[in-house]
């Protein structure tokens, strides 16, 4: 039940401050693509929680309570933390003075690419039980090359790519993908930083990488 407490706080709070970030700038509740936008995200957040709870406890509690103790890392944190809130904000600020005109196929195929992304982020984490917001190796940690993680070497990170870059795009706001773009270079750090970590501690990674050559994108990177 304290998990459960936790994990539902720890939801609201989330539903409050992305729609506060958003909202707020818009200077109304009538922003459409906020609403879309809040729903694609929050009600699969809630359904992946839910099964989380149910199947596998363990991982959830890791989800919701980790912290990340690398110093680059914490870098790495702090830089998304603010292309966020700059992202929603522009976004809010956007609809309220009408800078922007994004097709309305363009956002449908964005909601479809969000939706996809996160269905294959929740396949991610049925593939690996040591999947953590941080970055760490794990007691009894051994590597996971089956499923997408025989295609790349972070399929979480390229899923969340998508998904990120697709948000600005559902909010109908082209200023605000700019805002998100720069996410890419810090995926990319982060992965340096990971993988760095991963070879030191974590038997049979440096074999994993001869056999998976690529990071993000099969054929690029």
């Amino acid at each position: 039940m304290k998990l459960l407490f936790r994990a539902l706080v720890k939801y609201l709070l989330g539903l409050l401050l992305v729609g506060a970030l958003l909202f707020l700038p818009a200077g109304t509740l009538c922003y459409a693509n906020g609403w879309l936008f809040l729903g694609l995200l929050f009600l699969p957040m809630l359904a992946l929680g839910a099964v989380l709870f149910c199947k596998a406890p363990a991982l959830l509690e890791k989800r919701i309570s980790a912290k990340e103790t690398e110093r680059a890392q914490k870098g790495v944190v702090a830089l998304s933390g603010i292309l966020f809130l700059a992202g929603f904000l522009v976004a809010g600020l956007d609809f309220r003075y009408g800078w922007s005109n994004v097709p309305l196929w363009v956002v449908i195929v964005a909601s479809a690419v969000l939706l996809i992304s996160y269905a294959l982020y929740a396949e991610v984490m049925r593939e690996n039980a040591f999947l953590s917001r941080t970055v760490e190796v794990q007691n009894n940690q051994t590597v996971v090359d089956t499923g997408l993680y025989g295609v790349v070497r972070h399929p979480m990170y390229a899923v969340t790519l998508w998904l990120f870059l697709s948000i600005p795009l559902v909010l109908g706001s082209w200023w605000s993908l700019l805002c998100f773009l720069p996410y890419i270079a810090v995926i990319a750090v982060r992965i340096c930083n990971e993988e760095k970590v991963l070879e030191a501690g974590l038997a049979g990674y440096t074999e994993h990488k001869k056999r998976v050559k690529y990071r993000l994108f099969p054929f690029i990177w």
